[in-house]
């Protein structure tokens, strides 16, 4: 077990050159994936791993329920530091679940109040509001209700012209289509699992709306129209209903999206090239992905087998 069961804590670090030249060199739809990926993998390695040491630091703490054999000295041995990291891991997991729970359940929550705001309202793929309030973002569907719905206010739609109307709906149906909400959960959930995965997070909130823009870009056959309704619903709604639901005005910076459109399409390439920045980028973030993955198993299977022989030999 060793030092292995302290790595996945700590190789996050290796993305974050990624979080940052994936924004600038990868197409927006492998950042964003990429990205995804190996936030969702840390911190389920780095969870793990927390879980790991909360079983020896449990065995320490006096009236615990565990078997008694897994305080024998050589269990802890198992684990470098057992007296600190063991015991300190029991806050530091609480603090982990108390808020992976709290952020799934505000999301539930908002999910709950959108739907409820479009109940009796015939079931198309656009739900129009009447409502002065300028917003409008994607409505991830659950089971047997198809990919979603695309919610816009009459405010909004108010404020945009005839052409800029377009490149709203093909951006918001982008993100129903990608599902993009899901990789947005994903990202939040491991930015509260591990602290040094938020720049990935923040990273994933802009490649999402830039795979959007680029897919709305693409079908409405305008970048420029496409830049001006982001420019123009950015200002009438500045805040969107949730870090998980994407829209058209949410995350930014704004200026930057609006550049990005500014320039031609990004190549859509599946990897970046491994002899420049960003290929190597990837390569280490998946390299520390891998490491944490196969150092999370190596200590979860020797620590199975230590206490299984602690247990037995009681």
């Amino acid at each position: 077990m060793g030092v292995f069961v302290f790595l996945p804590l700590v190789l996050p670090l290796t993305a974050w050159p990624i979080a940052r030249l994936a924004e600038q060199r990868l197409h927006p739809r492998t950042a964003t994936r990429l990205l995804a990926a190996v936030a969702g993998v840390s911190a389920v390695c780095s969870t793990l791993c927390l879980g790991l040491l909360v079983i020896v630091g449990t065995a320490q703490l006096p009236g615990n329920p565990l078997p008694d054999g897994w305080s024998d000295p050589d269990v802890r041995a198992a684990v470098p530091y057992d007296e600190i990291a063991g015991r300190a891991a029991i806050p530091a997991l609480l603090a982990v679940l108390v808020s992976c729970g709290i952020a799934a359940w505000r999301q539930l929550r908002v999910r709950r109040r959108a739907s409820g705001a479009l109940a009796g309202l015939p079931p198309t793929s656009v739900a129009v509001l009447p409502d002065r309030t300028p917003y409008a973002y994607a409505l991830p569907g659950g089971r047997g209700h198809g990919r979603g719905r695309v919610v816009v206010s009459t405010g909004m739609l108010a404020g945009l012209a005839a052409a800029e109307r377009r490149a709203l709906f093909a951006h918001e149906r982008a993100h129903l289509d990608g599902r993009h909400h899901r990789h947005l959960l994903t990202v939040h959930l491991a930015a509260r699992a591990n602290p040094f995965l938020r720049p990935l997070r923040t990273a994933v909130a802009y490649t999402a709306e830039r795979w959007a823009d680029e897919e709305a870009a693409a079908e409405i056959g305008s970048r420029r129209t496409v830049a001006r309704a982001i420019g123009r619903a950015a200002l009438l709604a500045p805040r969107a209903p949730a870090a998980t639901l994407p829209a058209l005005a949410a995350v930014g910076p704004v200026p930057r999206r609006v550049a990005a459109l500014m320039r031609p399409a990004p190549m859509g390439r599946a990897w970046p090239p491994v002899c420049t920045a960003a290929g190597l980028a990837a390569w280490g973030a998946a390299f520390g992905t891998t490491v944490s993955a196969l150092s999370s198993a190596n200590s979860a299977v020797t620590l199975y087998f230590v206490l299984h022989a602690a247990t037995t030999s009681v």
